[in-house]
C-alpha cells in the first residue's frame, strides 16, 4: 500500500482509490471504530433518559441541549488547536480521553450513584466532558482529509465517509437495539468506551508533514485565530450563506431524529400492537428507521465515490433540496393522519420507513458535493478553523432546537412538533433555492 504525505492538489485522469493511501486507511479504520461508539451511545442514552424520567420529554430535550451548547462553545477551540498541533494526535488524545471518562463514569453508575436522579445528574456531566472533548477532536478529523488526500480524490474519500457511516447506521443501530435489549446498560457503555479507545489505537499511526507554529499559544492568539477563520469565510460568500441557510435547516430538522423519534416509539409505538411486536422490542424501530436512512445513504454515497470532485453543485444541490423538503412534508402528513386515526400504526411505520429512506438518498447528494466544495475551496491551513466555524454555523441553534422541541411534545404534543418543524425546514430551504451568492457554488 502506497503512502504519501504530501498529496498533490490535483492531477489529470481518474483518481486512484483512496485507499492506497495508508493514512486515509487509518483514518478511516478509526473513524469506523469511534462511530460505532457514537452510534451505540446516542441511541442508548436517549432511551435511559426517557426510562430515568418516566418519558419525560423536557428532561431528554434539556440533556441534547446541554451537549449541544458545550460543542458550540468549545468547537472554535478545537479549530485553532487544530491548526497549531498535528491532528492525527489530537484525534488519538482525545479519542482515548473519551473512552477512559465514558468507562470511568459508567463504574460510578454502577458502584456509586444507583438512584435514578442521581443516575440522569451523572450523565448530564458526562454530556459535558465528553462534548468538550468531542469540540476539540471534531476541527482536527475535518480538516485532515486535505493533509492525506489529493484534492481530485476528496469527493470519493468524502463519498467512502458517507457510506461508512451509513453503513454503520444500518449495523451499528441494529447492533445497539440488540445490545440495548439484552445487556444492562453499564455493560453497553463499557462496550462504547472500548470503542473509543480502539479507535485511538489506529490514529497513532497517521504521518504526514505538520509544519508546526513557533507563535505560543495564548489566549490573545486564540481569539485572533478565531478572529481570522471568520474573516475568511465571510471572504468566501457562496459558503458563508448557504452556512447561515443550513443554521435554520438544522435548527427545524434536528429535532425530528432527535426528539421526536425516541419519544414516538416510547410513547406510540411501544403500548400499541406493532409490526413484529412479537419477537421485536419497540425500540428496534429506531434501528429499522436508521436502516433506511443508510441504505438510502449508502446506494448514493457509492454512485458519488465513483465522480471526481466537481466545480459546481448547485444543480443538483438545489433538486436534492426540494426533494428533501418534499419528503419531509410527506412524513409530518403521515403522522397527522395517524394522530387522527385515519391510518393505524403498522401503515404509518411502513410508510415511514419509505420515506426515510429516500431522505438518505438526498441528504447524501447534499452533504457530500457541500463537504467536498469547502475541503477544495478553503486553504488548508486554515481549514481547522474555518471547519470550527463552519460546525457552529451549522449546529450552533440545535442545542435550543431540541430544548424548544421537548418544551412543544411536553406542551403541544409530537405532532405538533412535526408540523412546526417541516414548516420551519421548508421556509429555511426556501433561501438557498433562491439566493444568489449561493447559486454561484
Amino acid at each position: 500500500m502506497e503512502e504519501e504525505n504530501n498529496p498533490i492538489e490535483y492531477f489529470e485522469g481518474k483518481p486512484k482509490n483512496v485507499f492506497r493511501y495508508k493514512n486515509f486507511t487509518l483514518a478511516f479504520l478509526g473513524a469506523l471504530v469511534s462511530n460505532l461508539g457514537n452510534i451505540l451511545y446516542n441511541f442508548a442514552v436517549s432511551f435511559f433518559i426517557l426510562k430515568l424520567t418516566d418519558n419525560n420529554a423536557f428532561i431528554q430535550g434539556a440533556y441534547l441541549a446541554t451537549g449541544g451548547i458545550v460543542y458550540v462553545l468549545f468547537t472554535l477551540f478545537g479549530g485553532v488547536i487544530s491548526d497549531r498541533f498535528h491532528k492525527g494526535k489530537i484525534m488519538y488524545i482525545c479519542d482515548y480521553l473519551k473512552g477512559g471518562v465514558i468507562i470511568g463514569f459508567t463504574l460510578l453508575l454502577i458502584f456509586v450513584f444507583k438512584d435514578a436522579t442521581a443516575q440522569v445528574v451523572v450523565l448530564f456531566i458526562l454530556a459535558v466532558i465528553t462534548n468538550i472533548i468531542a469540540a476539540i477532536f471534531a476541527p482536527a478529523a475535518a480538516s485532515l482529509m486535505p493533509h492525506i488526500v489529493p484534492g481530485q480524490s476528496i469527493q470519493q474519500a468524502q463519498s467512502y465517509y458517507s457510506a461508512m457511516q451509513s453503513s454503520l447506521s444500518i449495523l451499528g443501530v441494529v447492533l445497539a437495539g440488540i445490545l440495548y435489549s439484552v445487556l444492562p446498560i453499564n455493560t453497553f457503555f463499557i462496550i462504547v468506551g472500548a470503542c473509543y479507545i480502539l479507535s485511538g489505537v489506529s490514529e497513532m499511526f497517521i504521518r504526514y508533514n505538520h509544519q508546526k507554529k513557533e507563535e505560543k499559544l495564548t489566549i490573545n492568539v486564540v481569539f485572533s485565530d478565531i478572529g481570522d477563520g471568520f474573516k475568511y469565510l465571510v471572504r468566501l460568500k457562496p459558503i458563508f450563506y448557504i452556512l447561515g441557510a443550513i443554521l435554520f435547516v438544522n435548527f427545524f430538522f434536528s429535532p425530528i431524529s432527535s426528539n421526536f423519534l425516541p419519544y414516538f416509539i416510547e410513547a406510540d409505538i411501544a403500548p400499541s400492537d406493532y409490526l413484529f411486536k412479537s419477537f421485536m422490542e419497540p425500540e428496534m424501530w429506531q434501528s429499522i428507521f436508521s436502516v433506511a436512512m443508510g441504505i438510502g445513504m449508502i446506494v448514493m454515497a457509492l454512485i458519488l465515490s465513483t465522480k471526481k470532485t466537481a466545480e459546481r453543485i448547485i444543480k443538483p444541490l438545489r433538486i436534492s433540496i426540494v426533494v428533501f423538503v418534499a419528503l419531509a412534508i410527506l412524513l409530518t402528513t403521515s403522522y397527522v393522519l395517524f394522530a387522527n386515526n385515519v391510518v393505524n400504526v403498522n401503515a404509518l411505520l411502513i410508510t415511514d420507513v419509505v420515506i426515510i429512506l429516500l431522505m438518505g438518498a438526498s441528504l447524501a447528494l447534499i452533504n457530500i458535493p457541500m463537504t467536498s466544495k469547502v475541503m477544495t475551496t478553503v486553504d488548508k491551513e486554515k481549514l481547522g478553523k474555518v471547519s470550527s466555524v463552519i460546525d457552529i454555523g451549522s449546529q450552533g441553534l440545535i442545542p435550543f432546537a431540541t430544548f424548544l422541541a421537548g418544551l412543544v411534545i411536553s406542551g403541544l404534543g409530537p405532532m405538533w412538533l412535526l408540523i412546526i418543524s417541516t414548516t420551519g425546514l421548508a421556509l429555511a430551504c426556501t433561501v438557498i433555492l433562491v439566493n444568489k451568492q449561493i447559486g454561484k457554488l
